[in-house]
């Protein structure tokens, strides 16, 4: 009996699943093949054939793809190859409390795949439930004065490493990084500064004063360590992020993904050299070179021959481009390196995070 198993079903976008096909005749070539629908119901999709082993088994953890939509050994590429039907299409979680999303997994006789397309039933299928959100975290609606975000808190009494978290040009308020770095343990506020609720709908000046409040309000909650807040940031972020570490003595570690060039000293920054919107490899360098001349040694830069834009945290999809206000972007990226770097940088995000906003508590008093 042909049988495929993924472990776990249900997780965290962030763990890597274990998928298996056992039962089948020695040698056969299969194919698995993925599906999800998405929030606005596009639909995205990848494939990957395999031969059996002597035993009639396909472990993807060890196993190599021999053909679809990646080659080699990639036990998670089902999941960062799945490509949107709709061209430009970015794969983009909203409501990261209430539903997962849900990957269909499909299992067919390679033989029977035409044009990509299956001309038969599946051998064997399951659902796995890909989640932004760990059981026991909580979200807290802000709206602190003219503050405009939501609160992610891990579950526990705490205290927790505090972190603010800061999208780009698209305005309004993203919360799939927060949610998830809450569920690793982080206190997190997505917070929002343009393009949403009462706030201005186009960013015409950077009112530092917002991101302090935003910093004071996180430091003031009783399950948040002292005495300062981490923050992430991307893209046209990264600039609020940079001025915030420059300036904010509340913040004492900054992640800055993509950015322009930085005049002053850099906590820590990473980025793709695939980038296609902006030539991030150049800022950095110019970057790099300004923090030696001013003899800052505080930085860490981690690059990403490959990667593109938009590096998301692990076994997100690649978006090589996409539609944004009616226009066409080219985030760049190319598959493999990409998910190599998603999973890479996020890792090393948690680290660097944990290592300068947790207090050392062994240290003498």
């Amino acid at each position: 009996m042909i049988q495929l198993t993924a472990t776990p079903v249900s997780a965290l976008v962030d763990e890597p699943v274990h998928i298996q096909a056992t039962g089948l005749t020695p040698f056969q070539m299969v194919s698995f093949q993925a599906s999800l629908e998405d929030e606005s119901g596009n639909m995205f999709y990848s494939q990957a054939h395999y031969r059996a082993n002597e035993f009639g088994e396909v472990d993807l953890k060890h196993a190599a793809s021999l053909g679809g939509d990646y080659m080699g050994v990639h036990p998670m590429g089902l999941f960062w190859s799945l490509k949107p039907e709709k061209l430009l299409t970015r794969l983009l979680k909203k409501d990261v409390m209430n539903k997962p999303f849900q990957v269909q997994l499909k299992l067919y006789d390679l033989e029977l795949i035409v044009n990509n397309k299956a001309a038969s039933a599946p051998k064997a299928s399951l659902t796995l439930e890909r989640w932004y959100v760990a059981p026991g975290v909580t979200r807290i609606q802000v709206r602190e004065g003219r503050l405009r975000g939501a609160l992610f808190l891990p579950p526990g009494k705490g205290r927790f490493p505090g972190v603010i978290d800061l999208f780009g040009g698209l305005g309004g308020l993203l919360e799939f990084r927060a949610s998830l770095l809450a569920s690793r343990g982080f206190a997190s506020l997505a917070l929002a500064y343009f393009n949403y609720e009462d706030l201005p709908a186009k960013p015409e000046i950077t009112d530092l004063e917002y991101f302090e409040e935003a910093a004071n309000f996180l430091l003031r909650h009783p399950k948040v360590f002292g005495p300062g807040v981490g923050v992430v940031s991307v893209c046209q972020g990264v600039q609020i992020g940079l001025s915030m570490a420059v300036n904010l003595k509340q913040v004492t570690a900054t992640v800055l993904i993509n950015g322009t060039n930085f005049p002053f000293g850099i906590p820590q920054v990473y980025r793709g050299e695939g980038d296609k919107v902006i030539n991030s490899k150049a800022h950095a360098e110019q970057a790099i070179g300004q923090l030696r001349r001013h003899g800052k040694n505080n930085w860490t830069l981690l690059s990403y021959p490959g990667a593109g834009h938009l590096i998301e945290p692990p076994y997100s999809p690649l978006c090589c481009a996409s539609m944004t206000r009616d226009l066409k972007l080219h985030w760049g990226g190319e598959v493999i390196p990409h998910a190599a770097a998603q999973e890479h940088s996020w890792k090393e995000i948690q680290r660097f995070l944990r290592k300068h906003l947790i207090p050392d508590m062994t240290s003498p008093l």
